[in-house]
């Protein structure tokens, strides 16, 4: 049997939303297994749902940029949401993007050893004289590029950010422009992972199934509902996750998918949603809270 740390409680419960009993029960029955542990609580109708980060709590920017056909979402981290603010962090999350476009970079690593655009220094020699100027420390946590026809869209002063690729005959049409605006909008505010049901891997899927038909059987449900039933909830599930299938955030009574044929219906134009990749500033750094600990104790009392 494994020996449950009491951070491995914390981050379980920080991801679900159970009672610190609960969480530990769950690992010790998953042998130490996070997501094993996740599936269990599920299964118990403890945990409605998993996110798929710890608590938000690093400060930063998430900042998505397009020149042309090329385009990048990155997110840049510091201390404090003082230090976000200021022009200096600013100037140097937007030099940091420059610097993306302008190189065949696949990852910070790499990243790291090209000359920072419009200066003379390497990226990582740059943030070194950064963080020594600005008095924090920061780091170029993650990137991803694109090519094509791209929509960039930002949220809450960079708390948020989506990048949109679209397959489109008429990659410079006002009105698909717009569409692809919305769609990144969408994106954003409503938290999709995948752009449609095909893209939902089949573990995810199955994972999905085997959790429903359990809450199913705990509720007692006759088996001549119960699969119909499952049915139903996976529908919704599809419904939470995909883009396409999602409720379109300006008419509560269209999908997105059909919100985009009706776009490329009347400007006679191909669209569909090639990718997209969507950032939230902070996702799975947490904060150290020195409570935690106490509040272990005084429920152990």
């Amino acid at each position: 049997m494994a020996d449950i740390s009491i951070q491995e409680v914390k981050e379980l419960r920080e991801m679900t939303g159970c009672g610190i009993s609960d969480c530990k029960k769950a690992l010790t029955e998953a042998n130490g297994d996070r997501d094993e542990a996740v599936k269990i609580l599920r299964e118990k109708g403890l945990a409605k749902a998993a996110k798929k980060a710890g608590r938000i709590a690093a400060e930063g920017v998430v900042k998505a940029k397009v020149e042309g056909t090329k385009g990048v979402i990155a997110e840049i981290n510091c201390e404090t949401d003082f230090c976000a603010k200021s022009d200096k962090f600013l100037e140097l999350v937007e030099t940091i993007a420059d610097t993306i476009l302008a190189n065949d970079v696949a990852d910070v690593e790499a990243l790291n050893n090209v000359t920072v655009a419009g200066g003379n220094m390497t990226v990582k020699d740059y943030m070194t004289d950064k963080i020594a100027t600005i008095g924090e420390n920061m780091n170029i946590r993650r990137f991803t590029k694109m090519d094509g026809t791209l929509i960039p869209y930002m949220h809450d002063g960079g708390r948020l950010g989506t990048l949109v690729k679209l397959d489109t005959d008429k990659p410079e049409d006002a009105e698909v422009l717009a569409c692809g605006k919305n769609i990144a909008l969408q994106a954003t505010a409503m938290g999709a992972e995948y752009v449609s049901r095909d893209d939902v891997p089949a573990e995810v899927l199955a994972n999905e199934k085997e959790v429903q038909t359990k809450l199913v059987e705990q509720e007692g449900k006759p088996a001549n509902v119960a699969e119909k039933i499952v049915e139903g909830r996976i529908r919704k599930f599809y419904e939470e996750k995909c883009l396409l299938d999602q409720e379109y955030f300006k008419e509560s009574n269209m999908k997105v998918g059909k919100y985009i044929e009706s776009v490329a219906k009347a400007q006679g134009a191909s669209i569909k949603v090639a990718c997209f990749v969507r950032y939230e500033r902070g996702e799975g750094i947490e904060k150290k809270e020195d409570n935690f600990a106490d509040e272990v104790a005084s429920m152990i009392k």
